[in-house]
């Protein structure tokens, strides 16, 4: 179970390094990727972007380095949290294509959360 839950982290890993980078770091870029992003603060994207990749840190390095392991359930639930939050808003604007993404994503963060506490 060990090595599954550290390949699923691996993978929300993975994937919210790419958007949080692109949000925090790469405003153009994401503005071009998510038309979303054009209808929000250039301040709550780069906010977002900074959660999320603080996020992915909070969810290897505890579990990596055995200290405050308990922090990485506390983090897949941060980051559950702002894919939920993510959802509803895909769905507040009628973008339903969008909301898979999220929901894979929700599920690898619950399962990190449930694997690890």
């Amino acid at each position: 179970m060990n090595i599954a839950l550290w390949i699923v982290q691996g993978i929300l890993g993975v994937g919210f390094i790419f958007s949080g980078w692109m949000k925090a770091f790469q405003y153009e870029k994401a503005k071009k990727s998510w038309p979303w992003v054009n209808e929000v603060s250039k301040g709550l994207v780069f906010f977002i972007g900074v959660v999320e990749l603080l996020g992915v840190l909070g969810i290897i390095v505890p579990q990596a380095a055995n200290i405050a392991p308990g922090l990485t359930p506390i983090a897949a639930i941060g980051l559950a949290v702002i894919v939920l939050l993510g959802a509803i808003f895909h769905i507040w604007r009628k973008e339903y294509k969008e909301i898979g993404v999220n929901i894979v994503f929700l599920a690898l963060a619950v399962l990190v959360v449930i694997g690890r506490m």
